[in-house]
């Protein structure tokens, strides 16, 4: 192989391997890490986005949660289980990373 191609083909290659790097040391995205969880665990029954309806009719809508709570406060509920009083309701438990990650999702629904 000449030289040409050999520093052609590294630089390639650690090209690549930066950019492999570079998507690996990302920065935590709490907003983004909240909607993958909403969507995740909640989409089936809430409308979890800046718009649309919920497909269970009585869950309500993402959106709309800061009218009835102070989301805020929604952090501990989340991390100890939440509990309603319809059973069609599963109970969930995040731990305190993943209850921020959604709270600042839920702030970005906010008016």
């Amino acid at each position: 192989m000449n030289e040409a191609l050999c520093i052609a083909l590294g630089v390639v290659v650690f090209l690549g391997l930066a950019m492999v790097g570079g998507a690996a040391a990302q920065e935590f995205d709490p907003v983004e890490d909240g909607r993958a969880l909403v969507t995740m665990y909640c989409a089936d029954c809430h409308a979890t986005g800046a718009t649309g309806s919920s497909p269970l009719l009585i869950a309500p809508r993402f959106r709309d949660l800061h009218k009835r709570y102070d989301v805020e406060f929604l952090s501990e509920a989340l991390v100890e289980g939440i509990v309603t009083a319809h059973a069609e309701m599963p109970e969930f438990e995040f731990d305190p990373d993943q209850a921020a990650a959604i709270v600042a999702y839920l702030k970005t629904l906010e008016p």
